[in-house]
């Protein structure tokens, strides 16, 4: 087996997560710590001071109200600075945060909220609350201990007022008493196959990866650094890089809705962005379509190779050459100045998480100005293993945290040691044993190599791997990555299992149509038209033909199918990372994949 390892930090790591902010406190008291929308497009700011007063005093209202230490307390609501306030507040006390997600389904919430057995509930807002009664019902909500809450329209601060000055001493007791062997949160997974799994992370957890993370990132960590938190705060990495930032003296806006998150982004002005590759697509196809087609059309295109192919040449030995440099000038002054003010004029870093990015994103936004970190973890290790600060070559998931090894077996799979791994999966000791080896490493299911100076890629995941008929391995990563950078591409999954060649499911990008087509001198069509649109099918064909580049000619798709519903969140086959539920789309699309085929075979016997 192949190994890389990074020694521990050379300070000694707090141990819980109050201890963890409470460092932050004692720095620098007034620091600008929380950024709150004022309802006219500006910000309201909370200091540090502020912050972990309103913290404080939500725990103290939540001791009063009842709450033990270990007590189980769901979370549902979008990111916002009220989800943040009752986890900070929930781990002073030594309760357990159990998050869950807006678009989970009934038997989901139901199962964790039997798994966990819930004290309470916090909901934002009657719409999230109506979601749990849904799912569990008005008696089992009754029968709750504390019963459901409402976050917002002043919820806190009427839970805050009920504590008393023997409350507060409480919530100092505890925190104190806290250890790093204490759970702090129950997160599960998204469940695509069977009941999801509750991975138990503990306060050690948290704070020795966010104190790593923030040792390794210092450079966009410190004092000056403003954050906008986009992605679901009940997802592992949002969360770890939202205690992470608020630990680390930076300024945090929460961007509830991917709706106004430019908007979020021009107001506040961001130094640095937790994103998804989704959104990086968005933003690239947004602006290739904006620019109306024809000469402008042109030039954009013109400046995007230039900025991706002087990001390659940077990591050459003879590096940019003169011609480079001019032309990377010409482009940042008509192109890239104007992205990047629409991301608000001061985003330099962003970490691009659940997902590969790509490595044409990574160079094109690399290129233009914008450095995009890609990490790779998994929950079960706290959200991130390793990072590639920018000294790895893109397309890599970079060097393990401190403390952290990463392994790769003689089959490929990825393994990881360290003290960031999960306690285990709740209430099931057997998936728990299942997914360690005898010394320790937990089995990731994702396949990568490990280069010479110790980088990580990830090629694939191992039970996504597709083996065709003729008995080639295809992992649909990579094709994939590539294809959803065709601005009329909203998602994609490549098949063939046991079938004769590749070929791919493609679901088109209402957004984008529109702009795709006036760029293109064609009249509006809906998107049941489009589907049937040969100039459409010929564009997709040309997008395929340019990912087939980067595979075998066994490997390459040679036939595609489109389909006439997207994948959303809403309609389940996307995770709240906006990953796409392979499994969930082959179980339920088995007809038009094997339409696909029989399409496929009847062209080429008449020659097609």
């Amino acid at each position: 087996m192949r190994s890389a390892s990074r020694p521990p930090i050379v300070v000694d790591p707090p141990t819980t997560v109050p201890q963890y902010l409470a460092q932050r406190l004692d720095r620098d008291p007034r620091s600008p710590m929380i950024a709150l929308p004022d309802g006219n497009g500006g910000w309201n700011t909370l200091s540090t001071t502020e912050t972990f007063v309103e913290v404080n005093a939500l725990a103290a209202g939540l001791v009063a109200l009842g709450l033990k230490q270990g007590d189980f307390v769901g979370i549902i609501g979008p990111t916002s600075w009220n989800w943040s306030r009752v986890d900070m507040a929930l781990m002073t006390i030594g309760a357990v945060s159990v998050p869950i997600y807006e678009t989970s389904s009934d038997d989901q919430i139901r199962w964790i909220a039997d798994d966990c057995t819930f004290a309470a509930v916090l909901a934002d807002t009657q719409k999230q609350a109506d979601v749990i009664v849904h799912a569990l019902g008005e008696e089992a909500i009754g029968k709750l201990p504390l019963g459901m809450r409402l976050m917002a329209t002043g919820g806190l601060d009427d839970i805050a007022a009920q504590a008393s000055p023997a409350d507060h001493e409480e919530v100092t007791r505890r925190r104190d008493a806290l250890t790093g062997d204490d759970l702090a949160t129950v997160i599960y997974t998204s469940g695509t196959t069977g009941h999801p799994k509750g991975v138990e992370l503990t306060h050690a957890n948290f704070a020795i990866t966010t104190s790593n993370t923030a040792t390794e990132l210092w450079w966009i960590c410190g004092p000056g650094t403003r954050v906008v938190m986009f992605l679901p705060l009940a997802h592992s990495l949002a969360r770890m890089v939202n205690i992470m930032a608020m630990g680390s003296d930076a300024f945090v806006a929460y961007a509830p809705s991917p709706a106004t998150l430019l908007e979020d982004f021009q107001s506040f002005r961001p130094t640095f962005a937790l994103l998804v590759p989704r959104v990086f697509e968005k933003i690239y196809n947004s602006a290739e379509q904006s620019t109306g087609g024809g000469l402008k059309l042109k030039l954009f295109r013109w400046a995007a190779k230039v900025a991706i192919v002087s990001s390659r040449e940077q990591d050459s030995r003879g590096g940019l050459s003169k011609r480079r440099k001019v032309q990377l000038a010409i482009g940042r002054r008509l192109v890239y100045r104007k992205l990047l003010t629409k991301m608000g004029g001061n985003l330099s870093v962003a970490i691009s998480g659940g997902a590969p990015l790509g490595e044409r994103l990574a160079h094109f936004f690399r290129g233009i100005g914008l450095r995009v970190l890609e990490g790779y973890g998994l929950t079960e290790c706290t959200a991130p293993t390793s990072f590639n600060r920018g000294d790895a070559k893109l397309g890599t998931v970079g060097h393990p945290l401190p403390t952290t090894e990463i392994g790769v077996d003689d089959d490929g799979e990825v393994l990881i040691r360290g003290p960031h791994l999960f306690r285990g999966y709740r209430h099931n000791p057997e998936a728990t044993a299942a997914c360690f080896t005898d010394d320790g490493w937990l089995r990731t299911g994702d396949l990568g190599v490990l280069d010479d100076n110790g980088c990580l890629t990830i090629t694939g995941r191992r039970k996504e791997l597709i083996v065709t008929a003729a008995g080639k391995n295809v992992s649909p990563a990579i094709l994939e990555d590539r294809l959803r950078g065709h601005p009329l591409v909203s998602q994609c999954v490549v098949v063939g299992d046991a079938r004769p060649f590749i070929g791919v499911l493609i679901t088109l990008d209402a957004e984008m149509l529109p702009g795709w087509l006036s760029a293109h001198g064609k009249t509006p069509l809906t998107l049941a038209e489009a589907l049937t649109d040969p100039d459409i099918r010929t564009s997709l064909e040309r997008g395929i033909e340019r990912a087939n580049l980067a595979v075998s000619r066994a490997e390459s798709i040679r036939f595609l199918r489109l389909l006439d519903t997207d994948f959303t969140e809403d309609n389940g086959y996307l995770t709240p990372s906006l990953k796409v539920k392979r499994s969930l789309v082959l179980r339920d699309f088995a007809q038009d994949i094997d339409a696909l085929y029989e399409e496929a075979a009847a062209r080429r016997a008449h020659g097609g």
